[in-house]
């Protein structure tokens, strides 16, 4: 039994494709259709490696009797939120207003012309725990659509009503830009850190590498002492814990625990991206070898594991195994001494807390935090053995799409993890992601949402804009080549131009180029991945202080007052933009070398710290002449510069004593 979704390439699609619900993919079609045959859509809204997605396919979408319901009285619409970012946006929102709160399966019922009336996420096919069942909502949404069709739609017309009104810039003027914001968020942090276990607030425990490396710039400002110790307790207790794929490498989604040891156990790209990162900039700022090794050993797992042969990276692997959560990465003590023999195998099983009773349903998660040797070599020796006998044993689903947005946020953290090792290697992968982006993924100065079997997604959101600009500066401030600077100024102007509201400033999600849909949002709020208007704002003030183009300035400085305004009521959850706004106001560093010739010029990125503001030219320039017809540094400061120097010794020795 097959319906429309078939022939879509998106592994979250084809995961339904043999439903017998009648799926149909977002398209004008089925919307059609609903007004044709006078029905309501039913809209599913999920990602290939969600683990309650799959509990409700299982028990809902494969099942006769649900289907039969939703073939007669509805129009079923499925879509992967990681290429609609856009549709995912509007009704999680709405999502959010019905139930206070969200998470995928997003379940939403429609009107034909797409104006939500119902919200909420899982449900369970019968009623069960004092939850209403699929099958009794099915049905009770039917009846009150051909009884009472009038309270329906006026639900819908007031939640537009208010999402739209939450869209209008909000009341009480232009804010200046000042750290006050900054020094609120801090405060926060430090209200709901974990000083015991590490992380912030309850469980579940996100990672959220950008609220660390907002730690990390803001005791590099001020050398406070409370900012690195957050930092460094939750980036040792997430390693240590069982959040950390102490075999395979990489880092699960989040800790079901205030511990980090159980977590959900899809490892997702995004989340190691910003946590090579985090790890990376913890290395530099402290010399901590312990930082290094774990992202290294990340990197280690996205090269074998989240790599395709061309470059471009893949999107996530699943949780679940023959349809139990964690199956693929749980062992047991006594197959751990079967396979490195008894004195080795328990030897192993005591350096990483694997016992007979197991630390989770008789099972065990390998984890360090009984164990103070962490960063020793015990044992590492048996890891690629144990490796390869756990990956035989199960199969672990692949998400292969391969987004734009996300492969940006992964070439970001290569570039940063080359420049703090000097490894070529991790270079060369971002080198290639790269260009995988422009081969497959790029249009002239148009970006593309995803790629899978030869076949590209739509045209991109906000967010492909935003990562892939990140990445073309990080690649510029690893190489200093002109060429990367000058692809992520195109884009630039392309993001601004299709994005950017002028009349009421920030950007919107989807451009003027994608569908229209019934609300145009603006996303500020710093999540698992940091929003594009805050990537898009360190990204403006990244480009000013390389160039000096006041343009970038100016729009920096326009959407750093619209994101004050935003993030007034609760800092704390806009962590990348203060990130932007401390650099604005305290702007790094920055060094222009000027060389004879292009070769010169690729050494200097790996000598200076993460931060700083790198710029070149070869042969020189009108502002930057060579002096002394030898290599040149110009170090400047805001607007107080020192004397150019020939001599990179000079200018490391005119830095610490300069007091810029």
């Amino acid at each position: 039994m097959q319906n429309y979704l078939k022939n879509q390439t998106s592994p979250y699609l084809l995961q339904h494709a043999d439903n017998p619900v009648n799926w149909y993919p977002w398209c004008e079609e089925a919307f059609e259709r609903a007004r044709r045959e006078d029905k309501p859509i039913f809209l599913s809204i999920g990602y290939s490696t969600c683990h309650w997605c799959h509990v409700m396919a299982h028990e809902s979408f494969e099942d006769m009797q649900v289907a039969e319901i939703l073939n007669q009285h509805f129009i079923s619409i499925k879509v992967d939120k990681e290429e609609r970012p856009d549709i995912d946006s509007i009704y999680m929102a709405v999502c959010q207003t019905f139930t206070g709160n969200g998470g995928w399966p997003t379940t939403i019922f429609l009107t034909p012309d797409q104006k939500p009336f119902f919200a909420g996420t899982y449900f369970p096919k019968n009623a069960e725990y004092g939850q209403i069942g699929f099958m009794d909502l099915l049905q009770a949404v039917h009846n009150k659509w051909k009884t009472d069709r009038k309270q329906l739609l006026e639900t819908a017309e007031e939640v537009l009503s208010f999402l739209k009104g939450r869209e209008i810039r909000k009341e009480g003027g232009e804010r200046e830009p000042d750290l006050q914001l900054a020094k609120r968020a801090f405060h926060i942090y430090r209200r709901t850190f974990d000083a015991k276990y590490g992380g912030f607030g309850n469980a579940p425990k996100f990672p959220t590498p950008h609220t660390l490396l907002f730690l990390i710039q803001c005791f590099e400002m001020t050398q406070n002492a409370d900012a690195m110790n957050m930092v460094e307790k939750t980036l040792l207790q997430m390693y240590r814990g069982g959040i950390f794929d102490h075999i395979g490498g990489g880092f699960s989604r989040y800790s079901t625990d205030p511990y980090f040891l159980v977590p959900h156990f899809e490892k997702m790209l995004y989340d190691n991206a910003l946590l090579i990162m985090a790890y990376s900039k913890a290395y530099q700022v402290t010399g901590k070898y312990i930082y290094l090794e774990v992202a290294e050993r990340t990197a280690a797992y996205v090269a074998r594991e989240m790599t395709s042969h061309e470059g471009g990276f893949f999107c996530a692997q699943d949780a679940d195994s023959e349809g139990i959560e964690g199956k693929y990465y749980l062992l047991d003590a006594a197959e751990i001494k079967t396979l490195l023999g008894e004195a080795e195998g328990g030897v192993f099983n005591r350096y990483f807390d694997i016992t007979e009773a197991g630390n989770f349903e008789g099972k065990n998660i390998p984890n360090l935090l009984k164990n103070d040797n962490y960063s020793g070599n015990c044992c590492k020796k048996h890891l690629n053995t144990v490796y390869d006998y756990r990956r035989g044993r199960y199969e672990l689903h692949l998400d292969d799409k391969i987004l734009t947005s996300w492969n940006g946020l992964m070439i970001t953290a290569m570039c940063h993890l080359y420049r703090v090792t000097e490894n070529k290697s991790y270079l060369d992968m971002a080198q290639k992601s790269q260009e995988f982006i422009q081969s497959r993924l790029c249009e002239e100065d148009t970006l593309h949402i995803s790629w899978r079997q030869g076949i590209r997604s739509g045209k991109g959101f906000l967010d492909d804009y935003a990562n892939e600009i990140w990445a073309l500066l990080a690649l510029y401030e690893a190489t200093l080549e002109r060429s990367y600077l000058e692809q992520g100024i195109w884009f630039c102007e392309k993001a601004i131009t299709d994005f950017y509201d002028e009349e009421q400033d920030g950007f919107f999600l989807y451009g003027r180029e994608n569908e229209q849909l019934i609300l145009r949002s603006k996303e500020t709020y710093d999540g698992a991945i940091p929003s594009g208007n805050s990537v898009m704002a360190y990204n403006l003030v990244r480009l000013f202080l390389i160039t000096n183009d006041e343009r970038y300035e100016r729009y920096a400085e326009r959407l750093l007052k619209y994101l004050c305004r935003e993030a007034e009521e609760y800092p704390a959850g806009h962590a990348m933009f203060l990130i932007a706004l401390q650099e604005y106001l305290n702007p790094p560093e920055k060094i222009t070398v000027v060389g004879k010739e292009k070769e010169e010029l690729g050494e200097y990125p790996c000598r200076l710290p993460l931060g700083y503001v790198l710029n070149a030219f070869c042969g020189g320039t009108k502002e930057y002449p060579l002096k002394n017809d030898k290599t040149t540094f110009y170090v400047c400061k805001g607007r107080s510069c020192l004397p150019p120097q020939n001599e990179w010794d000079d200018v490391i020795s005119c830095i610490n004593s300069s007091g810029l």
